[in-house]
């Protein structure tokens, strides 16, 4: 059986899915078929600019789902998967475990026995050429002190979040059918992702809708945790970046060499919405900023050493953290429509359950 041209990708509805999609479509232009459940955090109108597009296809499924995973890839014999579907809020971690075992983890599993399968039905130069791309985070690695070195590839894991833990065992997964069964597996460890279409749940969208809106701005604890941010755009290049020319059984971490403290990236927005959308009657948006309780177990720092893709692939970060946060705001302010859209009662639900009682402290 000979493959095709198509990548399969799953989670192609989420923030990061939709945006490798859309820079796909643009970039690669090849067949491109999509596996998403279109979950809360799975929105279609992320898409819209490739409706009547025929060489994209969006399928309404559970990666969880063997048997239809199985006859996706008989039907449409790609050449990838490219695997981004999973939960990835750390404080819906918290709250609901569960959740994250089943999709990140069992979910996981199930994509690698489908393609295990598929691909030891491939003719031998098809098998040679096939890869498994399993994009995951620099949370699996734990927390750093301020003055530690940058997480590495062989940088111990020591996941501290329900979320990190499935992230981690769904790593780990990858890894062990590479080494026992051969599947030609790649791994990329990112930081942070930042840019258009974030679900409002996140740091970044949440306080530039919060700022526009006149709420609080609640910022965990002293607001001191740092964080390393990677724009969405330059995420995904690296990852097509991986997927062409990274060596099988690898991992890749992939950062955008941009640490900054938590309050600093809200007050810096806080300036930026000022800047774009003055609002007179509300006054400086720094004012709104409203330290809460923090959350359990909330890593103090993450920092990527991205050394390895940089030498071996020759990627880099293209924007610049100020650049793409600027754009980011941009975005947002002209999408409020779309913002509106997925603001569906349970994700107005759970903003109140999670920040009500913080911000009543």
């Amino acid at each position: 059986m000979n493959f095709t041209d198509t990548v399969l990708v799953t989670g192609g509805a989420g923030f990061i899915g939709s945006n490798f999609v859309l820079s796909w479509m643009e970039n690669a232009g090849t067949p491109l078929l999509n596996l998403d459940l279109l979950t809360y955090a799975g929105n279609p109108a992320n898409l819209a600019a490739l409706e009547g597009d025929t060489r994209h296809r969006l399928v309404r499924g559970d990666i969880c789902d063997g048997d239809l995973v199985a006859a996706l890839l008989r039907e449409h014999r790609p050449r990838a998967m490219v695997h981004f579907a999973a939960e990835s809020h750390v404080d819906r971690s918290i709250v609901a475990p569960d959740a994250f075992l089943r999709t990140n983890i069992e979910g996981t599993f199930t994509l690698l026995e489908r393609a295990k399968a598929y691909w030891l039905g491939l003719e031998e130069s098809d098998r040679r050429a096939f890869r498994f791309l399993h994009v995951s985070t620099d949370e699996v690695y734990g927390s750093l002190g301020t003055n530690d070195p940058a997480f590495c590839e062989t940088t111990a894991y020591a996941p501290n979040s329900p979320y990190s833990a499935s992230k981690a065992a769904s790593d780990h997964l990858v890894r062990a059918y590479h080494h026992t069964f051969g599947l030609p597996t790649l791994t990329t460890n990112c930081s942070n992702n930042y840019g258009p279409f974030q679900f409002p749940e996140k740091l970044i969208p949440l306080m530039i809708l919060h700022a526009l809106e006149g709420k609080p701005l609640p910022v965990y604890g002293d607001g001191s945790n740092v964080r390393d941010w990677l724009f969405v755009e330059d995420h995904c290049v690296a990852i097509r970046t991986v997927l062409e020319r990274g060596r099988p059984g690898e991992t890749y971490n992939i950062g955008g060499r941009s640490e900054r403290r938590n309050l600093d990236v809200v007050t810096t927005l806080c300036d930026l919405v000022d800047e774009m959308q003055p609002d007179p009657a509300q006054g400086p948006r720094r004012r709104l900023i409203t330290f809460v309780k923090d959350r359990p177990g909330h890593d103090q720092r993450y920092a990527i050493d991205s050394s390895k893709i940089a030498r071996e692939l020759g990627w880099t970060p293209a924007e610049t953290f100020e650049r793409g946060l600027r754009r980011t705001v941009r975005w947002y302010l002209d999408h409020l429509e779309w913002v509106e859209q997925i603001r569906s009662g349970e994700y107005l639900k759970w903003i109140e359950e999670n920040y009500a009682e913080r911000l009543a402290r």
